[in-house]
């Protein structure tokens, strides 16, 4: 597929697939795939759950923010992010600013399926995952709602599925940027 769309950002809260579409979607559009994660992660030469445990939940927010800053500048890549992301206003700004944003909307019960058995995720370390899912939710769902281009409700189907409705989406709302190959 023919594509002249700017780079893309995955944006949804833990559990809602942004690593796994992220990655079909850059194969999809022959780009290269990030994950603001792992990309944390090789940077620190450290594990977000160590981040956490040493700096806390605001030194992690500050080194996510220097990551966003710097790979929300790359040209032509489907970026995946951590779910926080947008709890800080530099990094809603960088995603509206710098691409395309796509919420991958997952409701509770769909990130508890997803999540229940995940021991990497410092948020959810907790004895009632579900209230804190639900009160994260809360907060973030608005916040990914205003940096959103496109939203795509997930937890219906499989990964191509949703992939096939993004790029449906993405026809739709930017024709002049894609174009079948064939």
């Amino acid at each position: 597929m023919q594509s002249t769309l700017p780079s893309l950002f995955i944006v949804g809260p833990m559990g809602a697939g942004k690593t796994t579409i992220g990655r079909l979607l850059a194969k999809h559009l022959g780009r290269t795939f990030i994950d603001s994660d792992h990309y944390i992660c090789e940077q620190t030469g450290a594990d977000i759950p160590w981040i956490f445990e040493k700096e806390g939940e605001a030194g992690f927010r500050e080194r996510e923010a220097k990551a966003i800053a710097e790979l929300t500048e790359l040209p032509d890549i489907v970026l995946a992010t951590g779910g926080g992301v947008v709890t800080q206003p530099q990094n809603r700004q960088n995603l509206k600013n710098h691409g395309i944003t796509i919420y991958l909307r997952a409701n509770v019960d769909v990130q508890l399926k997803r999540t229940s058995k995940d021991k990497s995720r410092p948020l959810l370390n907790n004895p009632n995952p579900r209230a804190v899912l639900q009160s994260l939710f809360e907060v973030r769902d608005p916040l990914y709602l205003e940096v959103a281009d496109i939203v795509v409700e997930t937890g219906d189907g499989y990964p191509r599925y949703m992939l096939k409705k993004i790029i449906e989406a993405l026809k739709e709302k930017y024709p002049e940027h894609l174009a079948d190959s064939k």
